[in-house]
Order: structure tokens, then sequence, then C-alpha cells
């Protein structure tokens, strides 16, 4: 049952504790290391070892994204189609132009963006099948202007990828999908193989192994994010239904027994409600033994005097997924400083998010909405400054910059603006 508590601690209330993860690490570190040294041969003997499939061309080809579209209805491919639109939408606001300002004396600053020339997206396969994932993480590459998005995803035994895996990849952009997963895949996106390019950052949700190697490879590549276990968040006051507010924790609780989650509400009625309505929910559930252990270990309710005071608690805690059941959530919206995505409203689950609304649902778990956020264009595009002065602007600047430079002790730097300086 999930636990109400009247006296909290904020460090408490989420699943945050730092686990030694030194044997996997281990595990990840040799398994980087063969793939880095044996390339697609390496990836063959994991495929059959962790996956149970022979796999020889480690590329799908053309006929196999053919025969996965002809393997859907009609109608699941036009919610695929769907949510497709909704996310493109959303991320192309999110697009941003350089600037350039033109000063005194002939001198011009600016800034330009350039997108990244191949992203490596991962997707979980194999047993689960997330088409969502393939959506909101190659959508906004493709945006972007990524001249290369790679895809590697775990195969079924029989050797292939899911066909909504693939018709999802298709349809957002892919150019190339590749059957290899965990920590080996990652390796074969960072260093590259016979089969699989090189890419320079790697984005995409997965198993400890998957973000263990992401971790390890960070420097080599760029990387969108260390995630952990799934959050979530409820604000709600005693207008809240009691079976909503329910059925939206368990819909975090049943990603993963580490998941967590959370109620914050100034009401005792609402409280005890939803503590009753999360049990009877329970026995409905495909993966009630997931989702109840990880109500039983890491949900809470907390009661607090106010709506403002769960929100100065939810910003400490800063969760991946927010909502505010209230009937005026606008008025606590600026309110919030710290949430992964934020979902306004007692018609506004979180699970609109996950699919089909259009915000990107690859978001920062652990408190790291306090420093960094969800998955967006920005990912996939650089920026640089420029510098240009003129003879007369450099002449105007040199002695302040020369100062400067002496003042540090870089005499070098000094005499390299010295020179070019004309006396009077």
């Amino acid at each position: 049952m999930i636990k109400i508590y009247e006296n909290y601690s904020t460090e408490e209330i989420l699943n945050r504790k730092i686990d030694s993860y030194e044997k996997e690490e281990l595990a990840v570190k040799r398994i980087l290391a063969d793939v880095a040294a044996r390339g697609d041969g390496a990836l063959i003997e994991y495929g059959k070892k962790f996956d149970g499939a022979d796999i020889q061309n480690l590329e799908v080809s053309e006929q196999e994204f053919e025969e996965a579209e002809r393997a859907l209805p009609p109608e699941y491919k036009q919610i695929i189609l769907n949510a497709k639109a909704n996310i493109q939408l959303f991320h192309e606001r999110q697009l941003k132009k350089g600037f350039s300002i033109q000063k005194q004396d002939g001198i011009i600053l600016g800034q330009k963006y350039t997108p990244i020339e191949r992203a490596g997206v991962y997707v979980p396969g194999g047993t689960a099948s997330y088409p969502s994932t393939v959506l909101m993480d190659i959508i906004p590459a493709k945006i972007a202007g990524v001249k290369q998005v790679v895809m590697v995803t775990p195969v079924k035994a029989d050797g292939k990828v899911k066909a909504e895996i693939l018709f999802a990849a298709k349809a957002a952009g892919v150019d190339k999908v590749f059957k290899t997963g965990g920590a080996q895949s990652i390796a074969a996106l960072a260093f590259g193989t016979q089969t699989i390019p090189k890419v320079d950052k790697i984005v995409g949700p997965g198993n400890i192994y998957v973000q263990l190697a992401k971790k390890q490879v960070f420097g080599n590549v760029g990387i969108d994010m260390v995630a952990g276990p799934s959050e979530i968040l409820v604000i709600a006051d005693g207008t809240a239904n009691p079976v909503f507010v329910a059925a939206d924790l368990l819909s975090q609780a049943e990603h993963d027994v580490l998941a967590t989650a959370v109620l914050v509400t100034n009401s005792k009625q609402l409280a005890y409600n939803v503590q009753a309505e999360v049990e009877k929910a329970l026995l409905l559930m495909q993966r009630q033994d997931i989702a109840r252990k990880s109500i039983e270990t890491n949900g809470k309710i907390i009661l607090c005097e106010s709506i403002d005071k769960a929100v100065e608690i939810s910003n400490g805690i800063a969760p991946e997924h927010l909502e505010i059941c209230v009937d005026n959530p606008f008025d606590y919206l600026d309110k919030i400083t710290n949430a992964g995505s934020i979902f306004l409203g007692k018609y506004t689950p979180e699970a609109l998010g996950d699919y089909y609304a259009g915000p990107n649902h690859t978001l920062p778990t652990g408190g790291n909405a306090r420093f960094s956020s969800p998955l967006s264009v920005d990912d996939f595009v650089k920026k640089s400054s420029y510098i240009y002065y003129t003879q007369e602007g450099l002449n105007n600047a040199c002695a302040d910059v020369m100062a400067f430079a002496k003042s540090e002790g870089l005499d070098g730097h000094a005499r390299s603006v010295g020179v070019r300086v004309i006396k009077a």
C-alpha cells in the first residue's frame, strides 16, 4: 500500500540514493573495448549471447522496412503519423537563428548555429517496444538539420526488429537502422565498426548497461543524459478525482520497480481516497507485480498545508514529470522552477506527453531538472561565436586587452595584439 506522510524530508521523498555499479561498470568497460577492437564480429556474437539471434546483416534492409509497413494495420499507422505531426509541430518552434551585432569602428560580433553531422539514437527493443521513443528522438534531430541519423535497437529472437519500431523510424526520417542493442551498440556508435558509422552524439533511453555505456563513452562522443528510474509527482487539491490521480501514479510505477510516484496534497480526504484507489487499480494491471513493488517501496503521499507549499516541495524535488491537478493550474505555472515536463489540469495525464501531445518525453531524472532540460532540437546543434575587428577597432581596444593579458602574466597574448597595432 502507498504510504501517507504528514512529516516529510524532501531528500527522502524520491528514490535517489547513489548505488554502486562496480560489477556492471566493469562488464560495460569490457564490452566497449571488445567492440572497439573487433567491430561487427563482436556485435554479432553479443547478439547471439544476449538476444538469442543469429544476425549476419546488421543493417535493416529496405525490404524489411516494407515488410514492417505491410504488417501493421492502417489505423495504427495513422496513429503514428498523428503523433509525428504533433511532435514535429512542437519541435519546429524550437529552431533558433543566429545573431549579428554591428559596433562602431567596423566591429562585428555574432553567433551561428550548426547542426551536428551524425546522430545516433538508441531505442530499447527485444521484449519491449517503444515507437514513441523513435519519434521523440529522431524528429528533433531531423528538424535540427542533422545530415545522418542512425538508430540502433535490439532484435527479437528471430533476428527481426519489431514492425512498429521500423515504421516509426521510417516515418520520422531515419537514415539507417542497425540490429544491435545493449552496451555493445553504444560502443558501435561511439567508435564505429565496419558497418555502423561513428556518430557525434548518442541519445535515447535504455537499461543500466546502456546508461553506463553512454556515461563511459562521453567525451569521445556527446550524449543527451544519463537517465535514471522514471518519476512522477502529482500536486492535487481536494477537487481532484482520486481515480485520476491513482491512475497517473501507477502509469509511472509500472515502468520499473525503481520508479517513484509521489502525490503532494493539502487534502487529507484526497490522500486516503487515492490510497484506496491505488489498491483497486493495482488489481487490474498487467504489470501488477512491478507496479506494486514500486508503489510499496518508493510511492508516497505527502500532506502539506497548501498548494503553494506543495509547489515549494516540488521545486525542491525537481521531478521528471509534474502534474498539477487543480482547477486553476496556470496560476501555479510561473511558480514552478524545477521540472522536466509539466502537465496542467485534471485532463492532462502524463501519458499524453509520453506518446502524443508533442513535447519531448526524454526528460531529466534524479533531480537533474534543476540544471538540465528535455531533449530538444538544441541537443542536435552547436553554437559558435564569431568576431571581426578592423584595424581601427583593434587600435582602440589594444591598451585594455594588453593590460588585461599582462595582469594574468601572459605576455604572449599581449604581444599578439601589440604587433598588429599601428603606432601614431
